[in-house]
């Protein structure tokens, strides 16, 4: 690991890279002076956020997903969360399936695809609750669970019963209304609530008038927002909503948004909800319903036209996507629309988490850029984490690596792409050289399949890695085997589309670090080179091998600062730098991952 100390021109930025890294060396007592946060945002509750929205005007998305059936489909679904947090919803929500074990520790189970949401995806997360076949203390279990796991929104329904009608939960809860009053007693304020709201009325209510009556009793009770059932036209919901307005609901009230995709979707969807489907979209979806793409572009643009209305009735400004799991559709309805907002810009220059305790968290270690969920699995159960600087770290707690099992944490490509990638076996040196060297070029590999992802990076080469990308081509070639780097970055805006972070207004600064994998022999070289006066002050290194043995020019073991920021009316913001006891954390998991590089190899950050 190599990395320049002193150059005026050195700063900090980001390490996104051609590897993994970030990591973070867990001293407790290591946040010291209390920088701002970047982002304003982070210390919002949701129904502030949302609320701010409303009052300005400013239009927003939110997105609906249910837990899948198995493992893989977990894999998949984190990925998709990954992708479509990118266009920027308000949150997302997670259903509660009462057969699924929804409570449990299962990687299919709604609590922990909520949590890894928040925890590991950065995404504000809503979690429904249903009082079925559910007693009153079972469900108190459940809210201090996701309560410990950070999650802070609820979703309370009543839920849709096991069989054909509903059987009364003797120790339990019947309505939601039950379930808002619950959590208000037993968890204060610390949940904001959400409730359904049916714009034709809930179909067991003895009529719309007091459906619309339960629903305020709710509010009352304490729900912070509204979102909706599905409906077909626009103007169902406006109604609903002025007839919201006329009985005193003033909470926000959030269409829900069901983009067609499929007629056997549409059916099943429809028999769950006991809706009935207008004439209109009949007559077109009967004649094409074994077309699903034919359904699909109709689904489309039925969504866009219907959300223009609301949009542009003034009364709505946010959207409440049912996605089924699925993106295109939706992706497209929204970019559409103008609201899907991918903004190149991060608030710092790693992937946060959502959790609440991490929300004063501004600095990590580089090590773990490349795989932030790894970091954040680590050192999840923290009580403090650093702001304002690193620190010391005199005495690190990271967690053991013994969960390589979970889901959150697997590469998204199948084991038979990996193969295509890496090479069923390798039989040299250079072979081992061709697939990090393909991985940075993003040429086919010799059997013509592109190396798009390696042990320590499951993701495509950042676009910052691109300023590099000729230089470390050549080293890869040679036996340098990359696996993280960022370019040296002399006050470059924050708004700069590549290395920026932060709000407007600021510069940011980053040196030139390279972090390798090589073999004993080149390692020698170098450090001949390095040692010499023309680099002994410029470049500080740190060189470990399989056996821990280390060999460093780092003063005193001391943090060095890689990235940093100057923004209008604030300190001076650090949020990566190079701690060397996290180094040792961290090689640790760099050489487990490296099951496929030779046995001799060093790893280095100059």
């Amino acid at each position: 690991m190599v990395n320049e100390p002193h150059s005026a021109s050195s700063g900090s930025a980001s390490s996104r890279s051609d590897g993994s890294s970030s990591g973070s060396e867990g001293s407790k007592d290591s946040s010291r002076c209390s920088t701002p946060v970047l982002d304003a945002e982070r210390h919002e509750r949701l129904r502030e956020k949302m609320r701010r929205r409303y009052d300005s005007g400013d239009k927003w998305f939110s997105l609906e997903f249910f837990p899948p059936r198995t493992a893989n489909g977990a894999v998949n679904l984190i990925s998709r969360f990954d992708r479509m947090g990118m266009g920027g919803p308000l949150f997302i929500d997670v259903t509660w399936h009462p057969a699924g074990d929804p409570g449990s520790d299962k990687e299919t189970s709604s609590m922990i695809i909520a949590n890894t949401a928040v925890n590991y995806c950065g995404l504000e997360t809503v979690l429904h609750m249903t009082c079925c076949n559910q007693t009153k203390e079972e469900i108190t279990g459940h809210l201090q669970k996701a309560k410990h796991l950070g999650l802070k929104n609820i979703m309370a329904l009543r839920g849709d019963p096991i069989g054909e009608e509903w059987e009364e939960e003797v120790e339990g809860f019947n309505y939601a209304v039950d379930l808002v009053k619950h959590i208000r007693c037993e968890f204060d304020d610390y949940f904001d609530i959400c409730v359904a709201g049916y714009p034709k009325g809930h179909p067991e209510a003895e009529s719309y008038e007091a459906d619309l009556r339960h629903l305020k009793e709710k509010v009352s009770a304490g729900a912070d927002f509204i979102i909706t059932q599905l409906f077909f036209r626009s103007e169902t919901f406006l109604t609903f909503m002025k007839d919201c307005q006329a009985i005193g609901i003033t909470c926000p009230i959030v269409p829900g948004i069901f983009p067609i995709q499929g007629y056997h979707s549409l059916r099943q969807l429809v028999k769950l909800s006991k809706l009935e489907v207008p004439q209109e979209i009949k007559e077109v979806i009967e004649p094409i319903k074994d077309n699903d793409a034919a359904i699909r572009n109709y689904g489309v643009e039925l969504a866009v036209s219907m959300c223009r209305e609301l949009l542009d009735s003034g009364m709505v400004s946010g959207l409440h996507f049912y996605t089924l799991n699925r993106e295109v559709a939706t992706t497209e309805i929204l970019k559409r629309l103008g609201i899907w907002k991918e903004d190149p810009r991060r608030p710092l220059p790693w992937a946060v988490s959502a959790h609440p305790k991490r929300r004063v968290e501004d600095v990590r270690p580089i090590f773990w850029a490349s795989r932030p969920k790894s970091y954040i699995h680590r050192t999840q159960e923290w009580d403090d984490f650093p702001n304002g600087r690193w620190g010391n770290s005199s005495s690190p707690a990271f967690g053991e690596l013994k969960d390589y099992y979970l889901f959150y944490l697997k590469s998204k490509s199948p084991r038979e792409e990996l193969l295509k990638m890496w090479g069923e076996e390798l039989m040299s040196e250079e072979s081992l050289f061709e697939v990090f060297t393909c991985y940075i070029s993003g040429k086919p590999n010799r059997k013509g399949h592109k190396v798009t992802c390696l042990p320590w990076n499951d993701d495509p080469l950042a676009a910052e890695t691109n300023l590099l990308k000729e230089q470390l081509e050549k080293v890869n070639r040679r036996g340098i085997l990359t696996i993280n780097s960022q370019p040296n970055i002399n006050g470059k805006p924050s708004t700069d589309p590549i290395v920026g972070w932060g709000p407007s207004g600021g510069y940011v600064f980053q040196k030139a670090y390279l972090e390798f994998f090589t073999s004993s022999e080149i390692t020698t070289a170098l450090l001949k080179v390095l040692k010499t006066k023309k680099y002994e002050l410029r470049v500080n290194y740190h060189i470990v091998n399989v056996w821990g043995e280390n060999i460093t020019n780092a003063p005193d073991m001391q943090p060095n600062a890689v990235t940093w920021g100057i923004f209008p009316g604030r300190e001076i913001i650090q949020p990566t730098v190079v701690d060397p006891v996290s180094f040792m954390y961290w090689k640790v998991r760099a050489l487990r991952h490296s099951a496929f590089v030779l046995p001799c190899t060093n790893i280095g950050k100059p």
